[in-house]
């Protein structure tokens, strides 16, 4: 099944033919499929020693804006002079033909996934190496001149904030099958006290460390932010406040920690990482920062309910989906104690 699957969402003669003499190498490329899902796809090219990552749309897409492959191409090609660490994107191949979708090459980069298995930096120095590494490559990307990159029209900076609440909430709405009284309760908080946006940057929308790939050993070095297809121009604080979604402090309740790790060891504080960033990127967060994490909160909480959803209505057959059914309701609660100052 695997080699069908490959034969039909990426097709190795018809690869081959396009990109023919554009990237080094001859004759036909051999074609691995690296990884599958709800996001974008990616394959692995390889001929005459080299290798190549293909990334296209996932077979039946949730929407045609949810796997535009043409805008990370856009924000990979911005990123190629700046100190931001992402994979060099080398083509995009815009007619459906050939695959069946646009797709776009771009390098392979030798790192390791740390979601789940931290692997040599689970003791207390990598995981504090690993921590700051995230905040820096974070800073680093709200720090550029998105308009000098060429990105103007990447999106609608203009009441981003704003329409962030009422754009979550109603992806919700769109499958929602239970109450979530605290959910509901916290949204209309974050409603009623929208922040004015202080800069526009170029963001990334779904920063973590599930998206990132590390140098394979110590010392710890970010060597690419990956998955860019929710990237925009908008507030530099929403994907702050979403990527502290993610991070417990010792001690805290565990099921709020979403890293994926529970092996001994500190990470730095949620202060700790505001703190370095505030000092890369000049931005002050002290009176905005509850509602930002509030907000990353509540969109984690969206998110997971959309899996459970899947899982519940058997469209998806993911184990972890079903422990969901708890998990929203605990991250909605804690959502809007962080509304209320109680976290």
């Amino acid at each position: 099944m695997t080699d069908e699957l490959v034969a039909l969402l990426c097709d190795p003669s018809a690869v081959s033919e396009w990109i023919g003499g554009q990237l080094p190498g001859s004759g036909p490329f051999e074609v691995r499929r690296v990884t599958a899902g709800m996001s974008n796809e990616l394959f692995r090219l390889e001929r005459s020693g080299r290798a190549w990552i293909l990334r296209r749309p996932p077979r039946v897409p949730i929407s045609p804006s949810a796997h535009d492959v043409r805008r990370e191409y856009r924000v990979l090609s911005a990123l190629s002079t700046t100190d931001v660490p992402h994979a060099h994107a080398h083509l995009l191949c815009e007619d459906e033909d050939v695959i069946g979708a646009p797709f776009y090459v771009m390098d392979e980069v030798h790192g390791r996934a740390l979601a789940g298995e931290l692997g040599p930096f689970a003791d207390t120095a990598g995981r504090r190496a690993v921590g700051f590494a995230l905040v820096d490559a974070l800073a680093r990307l709200h720090r550029l001149d998105w308009e000098a990159l060429g990105l103007q029209g990447f999106g609608r900076p203009d009441g981003y904030t704003a329409r962030q609440v009422d754009r979550w909430t109603g992806q919700l709405d769109r499958y929602r099958i239970r109450e979530l009284p605290d959910l509901d309760a916290a949204a209309a908080w974050l409603q009623d006290n929208v922040p004015e946006m202080t800069r526009a940057s170029l963001i990334h929308g779904d920063f973590g460390i599930h998206n990132v790939l590390f140098r394979p050993d110590p010392p710890a070095e970010l060597l690419a932010i990956v998955d860019w297809e929710t990237a925009t121009i908008g507030d530099p604080l929403a994907d702050l406040g979403y990527f502290l979604g993610y991070w417990a402090d010792a001690g805290e309740d565990r099921f709020l920690d979403l890293r994926l790790d529970g092996s001994p060891g500190e990470w730095p504080t949620r202060d700790e990482l505001v703190a370095r960033y505030e000092e890369l990127t000049g931005i002050e967060t002290a009176a905005t920062i509850d509602w930002y994490r509030s907000l990353g909160q509540l969109k984690i909480a969206v998110i997971l309910e959309g899996s459970y959803v899947r899982h519940v209505n058997g469209q998806a057959d993911v184990p972890a989906f079903a422990e969901f059914e708890h998990r929203v309701p605990h991250l909605a609660a804690h959502a809007l104690a962080i509304a209320l100052g109680d976290a």
